[in-house]
């Protein structure tokens, strides 16, 4: 008697659970479609390659720029483009000469290249919040595709008094080979693991910033 009590307990809070949240979701505002920009105190591009095999070495870079074209209702209409400062790469405990090594001309040449570029060519929604973003990543002075996969985490048309702009917010993670990109010093022989890995994995956390809040909701 008592373990059936329990039970229909538990039905009815599962439908008073779901019950709320459907409430909660309708309730929701529309975060609105127009064109967002990169919040670079919220964001972050974080790459590792590997090392020898035995270990995966991780950079980042501290300066990048962003502009999003963004429709919560349509992932095809989408549109980024993004700018990073290869200047401002940040290594972990570099030994001395060793980051000025990576900038000169046998790695990242930044004298000569000091940016790179990604431009969007495609959206394609891949769930209900994630989708297949392709584009041209340019770098060293070449041009080849890139794609990654993205989830956007979501985001809200503005908080009247403290946030008065639309925001959402987005993970990104993808792979390159930076041989593409005229960046082949160091890959390992065939076969081997010895050297610096080809395959270079990068994680990208972003908030843009939007349209302003609707007044006439304030």
């Amino acid at each position: 008697m008592f373990e059936k009590t329990r039970q229909r307990a538990f039905v009815a809070a599962v439908w008073i659970i779901a019950l709320a949240g459907q409430q909660v979701l309708a309730e929701t505002p529309t975060v609105p479609a127009g064109a967002y920009v990169l919040d670079k105190t919220h964001a972050s591009v974080v790459f590792s390659v590997s090392h020898l095999g035995f270990s995966f070495y991780t950079g980042s870079f501290a300066r990048f720029d962003a502009s999003l074209e963004f429709d919560p209702n349509d992932a095809a209409l989408a549109a980024l483009n993004a700018t990073i400062d290869v200047t401002s790469l940040q290594i972990p405990a570099p030994p001395e000469g060793f980051l000025a090594t990576l900038l000169g001309p046998e790695w990242f040449d930044a004298g000569t290249y000091p940016t790179m570029t990604f431009r969007s060519t495609g959206v394609s929604s891949t769930g209900h919040n994630t989708a297949k973003v392709t584009g041209m990543l340019t770098l060293k002075g070449v041009s080849a595709p890139v794609d990654f996969d993205v989830t956007f985490n979501g985001g809200y048309p503005g908080m009247a008094g403290f946030d008065p702009q639309a925001r959402v917010g987005f993970s990104a993670r993808g792979v390159l080979n930076r041989s593409d990109f005229n960046l082949a010093k160091g890959v390992p022989p065939k076969g081997t693991t010895m050297g610096v890995g080809d395959a270079v994995e990068f994680v990208i956390e972003t908030e843009f910033t939007g349209p302003p809040l609707d007044r006439a909701t304030q």
